[in-house]
């Protein structure tokens, strides 16, 4: 019997291979500090990044159509500043915030969409990364996605599961039913990739490489969305640019 790990990797290189298209390049105003996460919503591209040297992490909304910037929001608590990939879901969203270092702490904060304020949040004792909302549960992955954790919308731990890829993930999304995570492959080379997960085993069941950038930037480095056949990445930090791909 092959090794779990083993497997896994086999089946990445099997995995059904999508093609990309570029369609669109827009370019956001204003300071983005280092992109973390972005998500969909109608009309509004959200965007969470962190200010290491001011320890502020911000959430900021931005105009799908122009890229002008429409509001911010500080999202430190303490030693907590590092925000990662998040979510919306209704008139919510999903943003965890995490110390600066791996194996540190988190908390995941849900704010309200319309005013942005915190309406809950509960705490994780495991620096979260990347964070979606999947079918009334909420699934994170840790730094560079080693683990996987589930919770319930009020901080009830479901279950943790180890990475059986070696794929530094960092941005998930749940979309049409499968775990749709972006990151870097293994050092050194670190190539782009995106994976469809199984949400069950984890297991890759489509895969893409969108290479990188005219300044050299993997793709897939930080944000990520996936909405209506459309993929939308912002791997740059300032000044940044989201690009969306056709399917």
């Amino acid at each position: 019997m092959m090794p779990p790990c083993f497997s896994a990797t086999l089946l990445a290189v099997q995995a059904l291979l999508v093609a990309l298209t570029l369609v669109r390049t827009l370019a956001l105003e204003g300071d983005t500090f280092h992109v973390q996460g972005i998500a969909l919503d109608g009309p509004s591209l959200w965007v969470t990044s962190v200010d290491q040297p001011s320890r502020k992490g911000w959430l900021f909304e931005y105009s799908l159509e122009s890229g002008k910037r429409l509001r911010a929001v500080e999202l430190q608590q303490g030693a907590m500043y590092h925000p990662g990939g998040f979510d919306v879901d209704g008139d919510s969203l999903w943003i965890p915030v995490a110390e600066y270092r791996k194996e540190s702490r988190s908390i995941i904060q849900r704010r309200l969409k319309q005013t942005l304020e915190l309406l809950s949040s509960f705490e994780v004792a495991d620096h979260i990364g990347c964070l979606t909302s999947a079918g009334g549960r909420l699934v994170g992955g840790n730094w560079d996605a080693r683990k996987f954790y589930e919770w319930t919308p009020d901080g009830r731990q479901l279950r943790v599961r180890s990475n059986p890829l070696s794929v530094r993930y960092q941005d998930i999304k749940y979309r049409d039913g499968a775990l749709i995570a972006s990151g870097l492959g293994p050092a050194p080379a670190s190539p782009s990739l995106i994976h469809w997960l199984d949400p069950e085993d984890l297991a890759p069941l489509q895969s893409a490489a969108p290479g990188r950038t005219d300044r050299k930037v993997e793709y897939s480095r930080e944000g990520m969305d996936l909405r209506d056949g459309l993929l939308y990445l912002l791997p740059e930090d300032t000044p940044s640019r989201l690009f969306v791909f056709r399917l």
